[in-house]
């Protein structure tokens, strides 16, 4: 049976939309530059309170700057808006305001993104893409806000304002910037560029004229936020985001929802928790090497961005042989592939061991290679 050929004949003009194509091309994959920008993945926790510092906390990927701007709680919330496909945002709610905010006070909310996933913006040439944003935001407070891209490689950043027009009604944002012919991004695993949701700032960054062209930053840190309200005046306020994407073009298309597992791959790449989640529940293996030695090694779930930082919480067991002991992290290696650790139990040279929960089900290992 012949299959007809697809024509141009057979598509017609009003099937093809502004809204569904991106930078010349319809809907590549992973044309979305920002991960877990539906807010569907927290594997730190879902609620953090009493956050006063900068961070990640909560969701994946999302990391807060906070200087003396208020005591919050950052949680997954599941207040969404209707009939858009999504099931979770990112809230944010001031338990201590500060209506008051010192020059040097800042508030925000950012993803950074390596340089190696940022070459085909073509940055630092007369061919730079322009990049769009595009959010969904509801928040107490209504007002001025400030979105800023910013170029860490080159101290180089531009800023768009927009306007929450209604006090907690879900409103969505989109916004252009136009490419910068200035200062490549480094072709590396490394920081290269930070998207930046502002919620508040001192006079350090308010007091000049907002940078809404490419620009050095050196020098001019009072262009970054200007007109930018304080969503930490009250302990009335929350500020809710979801639906964050950032995507080379001049205009925005559908939020691109990858599936649960490719989102949380992309996730781990950066950080990954595991939980004992019964009580004797298994963390890795490993074998005993000589006198009181012992190799305990393990391997991360996906290639990590760096050889990770590591740390463990609540109450985890060695045993070889009939020996047990308590698991900590002493000397310990790792890479972007695994990890090894060497621990202090006595037994018999060559027998194997094994790390599981000791009668503890909310035993944590934490790796994190965030940047």
């Amino acid at each position: 049976m012949a299959i007809d050929k697809v024509t141009s004949a057979s598509i017609t003009d009003s099937a093809v939309t502004s809204a569904k194509v991106a930078s010349g091309v319809l809907q590549p994959n992973f044309r979305n530059i920002i991960i877990n920008g539906d807010m569907n993945q927290a594997q730190r926790s879902t609620s953090v309170s009493s956050i006063t510092s900068s961070g990640y906390h909560s969701l994946d990927r999302f990391r807060h700057g906070i200087n003396s701007q208020g005591t919050w709680t950052i949680s997954q919330a599941s207040t969404v808006p209707t009939g858009q496909g999504f099931n979770k945002s990112l809230k944010m709610n001031c338990t201590t305001a500060d209506s008051s905010p010192a020059s040097g006070d800042y508030l925000w909310i950012e993803q950074r993104v390596e340089g190696q996933n940022l070459q085909y913006l073509k940055k630092g040439t007369s061919s730079a893409e322009s990049l769009t944003v595009s959010f969904w935001v509801y928040a107490t407070k209504t007002g001025t806000n400030i979105v800023e891209l910013y170029d860490k490689d080159n101290t180089r950043h531009i800023c768009q304002s927009y306007t929450i027009s209604s006090s907690d009604t879900w409103e969505k944002k989109e916004l252009t910037f136009t490419g910068d012919t200035t200062g490549a991004f480094t072709n590396d695993t490394d920081e290269s560029f930070s998207l930046l949701f502002w919620l508040g700032a001192g006079s350090d960054y308010t007091s000049g004229t907002l940078a809404t062209s490419w620009a050095s930053v050196s020098g001019a840190a009072a262009n970054r936020a200007v007109g930018q309200v304080n969503h930490a005046d009250s302990t009335s306020n929350n500020f809710y985001i979801t639906g964050v994407q950032l995507e080379a073009g001049t205009a925005a298309s559908d939020f691109e929802f990858l599936p649960a597992d490719v989102n949380l791959n992309r996730c781990m790449r950066y950080f990954y928790k595991k939980v004992s989640t019964n009580p004797y529940g298994p963390l890795c293996q490993g074998m005993q090497i000589g006198g009181n030695d012992c190799m305990m090694q393990g391997y991360h779930p996906v290639k990590m961005r760096a050889g990770p930082s590591i740390s463990v919480s609540g109450s985890w067991a060695v045993e070889s042989g009939t020996t047990n002991a308590v698991f900590a992290i002493g000397t310990q290696r790792s890479n972007q592939f695994g990890w090894s650790n060497q621990q202090a139990i006595s037994a018999t040279d060559g027998s194997g061991a094994i790390c599981y929960g000791n009668n503890d089900s909310s035993a944590t290992f934490l790796a994190s290679a965030e940047i």
